[in-house]
C-alpha cells in the first residue's frame, strides 16, 4: 500500500509511519516543520524514518492546496492519514486563526484532493478535548457541541466536514479521538515531557490546579497501532483511542516520575486554566469491537519507557527549548 501521512515529523504520526514502514508499506510523509516547539526534536524523529528506503518526505504545508495536489499527481495513494495539526489547548487562545487554517481548512484540502483523485480512505486524528463537560467515561455518541477552546472547535469543524464528504462523495472515514498521548520523544508542551525534564533539572514544575485533575493517559505505540487499525473500511465512524481504565491524577504522574528519577519535584502551583478539562476518561468498547484494538502498555510501564528514553538522550534533550 501507499499511504500519505501528514505531520510525519510529529510525535504520533512519526510512530504511525514507523509501523507502516516496518510492515513493508510505502509512506509519503509531509510536514511543514513549524516552530511551535523546537524543530530539532522533529528533525530527530525524521532521521529515524529516513533509514527506510520506502519512506519519502516532503517539507510542505497541507494548507497549501497546490503543493499537496502535486503529491496526488505523483503518487496513487491507497489512503490518507491526517495527523498534521496545531495542537495545544492553551496556545489556541493566543492564536486561534492558525488552528482553524491548519486543523479545519487543511483537512478540507485533503478531502477535496481525495475526491478528485479517487482516494477513498481517510483517517482523521481528533481529540478528547471535545468531551468537555460531558459525563464520563466518554462515549463517541455524545453530542460534543460545546467546545471550550479554539483547538477543540477546530477539530469539531474537521470532523463534521469529514462527515459531509462521506455523505456526499462516499469517502470512507475513520475519526480517531486521542486521549492524552505520551511516550519517548513526546511533545515538549505536554506535561509528562516537561515534568520529567523539570524534576531532573531541579526546576520548579508549573502545575495548573492542585494536581487532582486527571487524564486517561495512553502510550504512543498503542495510539499508533489504533490509528493503523482505523484504516479498516467503516463508512463513517468516530472511535475513542484511550487507556480505557480509570484516569490518573497529575499528582500520581509526578509521584511516579519522582520515583523513577530518584528526585523530588519542586512545584509552582498556578491557577487552573479555564480552557482545560478537569478529567478525561475514554470508553473504548467501540474500538475493541470495531477495530479489534485495545491498549497494551500501562501508564506506569509507559512512564518507565519515557524516563528511560529521556535518560538515554539527556544530552540532546538538555539543549531543546521548551515552548512558553
Amino acid at each position: 500500500m501507499i499511504y500519505l501521512c501528514t505531520g510525519a515529523a510529529g510525535f504520533i504520526c512519526n510512530k504511525v509511519c514507523e509501523f507502516l514502514l516496518e510492515a513493508g508499506h510505502t509512506v509519503v510523509g509531509v510536514d511543514n516543520m513549524n516552530d511551535y516547539y523546537d524543530v530539532r526534536l522533529k528533525e530527530y524523529r525524521l532521521k529515524n524514518l529516513e533509514l527506510y528506503e520506502n519512506f519519502y518526505f516532503y517539507e510542505i504545508d497541507i494548507e497549501n492546496y497546490s503543493d499537496v495536489e502535486e503529491l496526488f499527481v505523483d503518487y496513487k495513494f491507497d489512503a490518507v492519514i491526517n495527523l498534521a495539526a496545531r495542537a495545544g489547548v492553551r496556545y489556541s487562545l493566543e492564536d486561534p486563526f492558525v488552528y482553524m487554517t491548519t486543523n479545519a481548512n487543511a483537512t478540507l484540502n485533503l478531502l477535496e484532493l481525495m475526491r478528485h483523485n479517487g482516494v477513498k480512505k481517510f483517517v482523521l486524528a481528533s481529540t478528547s478535548s471535545l468531551y468537555a463537560g460531558q459525563k464520563m467515561p466518554f462515549l463517541e455518541d455524545l453530542a460534543v457541541n460545546t467546545p471550550i477552546s479554539p483547538y477543540a472547535a477546530s477539530k469539531k469543524a474537521a470532523e463534521v466536514m469529514c462527515y459531509s464528504y462521506h455523505s456526499l462523495y462516499n469517502l470512507d472515514i475513520s475519526v480517531v479521538r486521542y486521549f492524552t498521548v505520551f511516550g519517548p520523544s513526546g511533545r515538549p508542551d505536554m506535561s509528562v515531557y516537561r515534568f520529567i525534564k523539570w524534576i531532573d533539572e531541579g526546576s520548579p514544575i508549573e502545575l495548573f490546579g492542585d494536581g487532582s485533575q486527571s487524564r486517561d493517559f495512553t502510550y504512543v505505540d498503542d495510539i499508533a497501532k489504533g490509528t493503523i487499525a482505523a484504516l479498516k473500511n467503516v463508512g463513517y465512524e468516530i472511535v475513542n483511542l484511550g487507556g480505557g481504565n480509570n484516569p490518573v491524577s497529575m499528582n500520581y504522574i509526578i509521584q511516579n516520575i519522582e520515583r523513577l528519577l530518584g528526585k523530588k519535584a519542586v512545584i509552582d502551583y498556578k491557577p487552573f486554566h479555564k480552557a482545560d478539562i478537569i478529567s478525561t476518561w475514554a470508553d473504548i468498547s467501540k474500538a475493541k469491537k470495531l477495530l479489534d484494538w485495545k491498549p497494551s502498555v500501562s501508564t506506569l510501564d509507559g512512564l518507565e519507557k519515557t524516563v528511560e528514553w529521556y535518560l538515554d538522550n539527556k544530552g540532546f534533550v538538555s539543549i531543546l527549548k521548551l515552548p512558553e
